[in-house]
C-alpha cells in the first residue's frame, strides 16, 4: 500500500511531486478519516484479500502529522486489510529538527523503516536546492534513527546538483556511509516540466563531470558494501526496499491519498487496473468515495509496461515471470526482446533477460523496441 500525504514545510524548486506548502495547519483528523475512508472503498470494490506486505508513506512530508495522527491510521488500516507478520512499513521523513524528534514516537507506533530526505550535507548546495534543512541537521536526524531503534533506514542523495563538483559529491557519499543507512537511494537532479527550476533553470555540471561523480559514488558505495540492486538504489544485503521491489517487478498495490495512484490485477490479461484518487488536497477531502478511477491497462501496453518496470531492477526478468504478471504469451514480447540482445542492450543468462551496462546506460533505447 501506498500512502500518500500532500503537505510539505516548503515546496522544493527541483520537485514534482504532488506536494503543497502548508499555509496554516494541516488537517490531520480530517485526512486520516479521509483516508480510512478511501481504502474501504478500495477494499470494497476490488473485494481485497491479499495481505499486506509493505506500507509506504509518502508526499510531500507525511513525518510533519504527528504520531497520534499515524498512529490511528495504521490502527484503522489494521481493522480493513490482513497485515503480513514481517510488513514493512516506510516513513519518509525530512531532516529537521522538529521532525526528527518524533522518531522515536514513530518506531514506538509500529513504524520500523524511515526515508530521509537529506539530498546532501553541503549547506551550500542545499541552499541552491532551496531545502530548509542544514548538513548538520541532517547527520543529527540519522544519529537520532539509530538511537529511536530503527535498524532499517534509507538516506535519499542526489548527485548533479548546481555548484557541485566531484569533491562535494565524494563527500556528500563518504558522510552517508559514515551513518551506517541499510539503504542509500542516489539519483541525478533532473529539470522537471512543472517546477520552477524547469521555467528558471540553474546552471547544472556538466555531462561529463555528473558521469564522473556517478561512477566515484558508485565505486564508493560497492567498496562499503552497498550492492546497486536498482537504478538508483543502493543497500546493504537483504535490505532491498520491499516496496520499491514490488513496483519494479509489476506487483500489485492499493493507492490512497490526495493523488495516489494504484494498480491492481482483477483478471488476466484483460483487467489489470491503474486506479487514480483527486490530486488537490481540497478536492481530495471534500470528494465522496464511491467509486475510484480507474484506468484498464491495454493489452497492447503490457509488455512495455512489465519490461519498463522490470529493467530497473538489476536482475531483469524470466519469461516465467512475464507471463505470470501479464497473462500474455511470451511471443508478445518479439521482435523487440531478440533484437535488443542482437544489439548487446540485454543478456540471456539462465532463462533471465537482464540489462547490459550498455543497456543499463541506455534504457530509453531499449524501452523505445517496446512500444506498440
Amino acid at each position: 500500500m501506498y500512502v500518500h500525504f500532500p503537505w510539505c514545510i516548503k515546496k522544493c524548486p527541483y520537485c514534482d511531486f504532488n506536494s503543497h506548502t502548508v499555509k496554516a495547519s494541516i488537517p490531520e483528523t480530517q485526512y486520516v478519516d479521509k483516508l480510512l475512508e478511501d481504502l474501504a472503498m478500495d477494499v470494497e470494490q476490488y473485494g481485497i484479500s491479499r495481505p499486506v506486505s509493505s506500507i509506504f508513506m509518502g508526499g510531500g512530508t507525511p513525518s510533519l502529522l504527528s504520531p497520534e495522527a499515524i498512529d490511528c491510521l495504521l490502527r484503522g488500516i489494521e481493522q480493513q486489510l490482513v497485515m503480513a507478520d514481517d510488513i514493512e512499513i516506510t516513513l519518509e521523513a525530512n531532516p529537521g529538527t522538529f521532525e526528527s524528534n518524533k522518531f522515536a514516537e514513530f518506531r514506538a507506533i509500529g513504524i520500523n523503516r524511515l526515508s530521509i530526505g537529506v539530498q546532501s550535507f553541503d549547506d551550500r548546495l542545499l541552499t541552491n536546492l532551496g531545502r530548509v534543512h542544514s548538513g548538520q541537521e541532517a547527520v543529527k536526524a540519522a544519529e537520532i534513527a539509530h538511537q529511536a531503534g530503527f535498524d532499517n533506514f534509507n538516506l535519499d542523495l542526489m548527485y548533479g546538483l548546481p555548484g557541485a563538483t566531484v569533491d562535494t559529491s565524494i563527500s556528500d557519499m563518504t558522510t552517508a556511509v559514515s551513518l551506517e543507512p541499510t539503504h542509500i537511494s542516489f539519483y541525478q537532479m533532473t529539470l522537471e516540466p512543472n517546477t520552477y527550476f524547469y521555467r528558471f533553470p540553474p546552471p547544472l555540471p556538466h555531462d561529463e563531470l555528473i558521469y564522473a561523480i556517478q561512477k566515484r559514488c558508485q565505486a564508493l558505495l560497492a567498496d562499503e558494501h552497498y550492492a546497486q540492486y536498482e537504478i538508483s538504489a543502493y543497500s546493504r544485503t537483504g535490505r532491498q526496499c520491499r516496496h520499491n521491489v514490488n513496483y519494479w517487478q509489476f506487483g500489485d498495490y492499493l493507492g490512497i491519498g490526495a493523488g495516489a495512484h494504484g494498480k491492481l490485477t482483477q483478471a488476466l490479461p484483460n483487467q489489470i487496473t491503474r486506479t487514480f484518487k483527486p490530486k488537490s488536497p481540497a478536492q481530495y477531502l471534500a470528494h465522496s468515495f464511491e467509486h475510484a478511477d480507474v484506468q484498464v491497462i491495454a493489452l497492447a501496453d503490457l509488455p512495455l509496461e512489465f519490461v519498463m518496470n522490470h529493467l530497473r531492477l538489476r536482475q531483469g526478468f524470466s519469461l516465467a515471470a512475464y507471463q505470470a504478471a501479464t497473462g500474455l504469451a511470451v511471443a508478445t514480447l518479439e521482435p523487440a526482446l531478440s533484437q535488443c540482445v542482437q544489439e548487446n542492450l540485454l543478456i540471456k543468462q539462465d532463462n533471465r533477460y537482464y540489462c547490459s551496462e550498455r543497456g543499463w546506460n541506455f534504457l530509453d533505447s531499449i524501452l523505445e523496441k517496446f512500444m506498440p
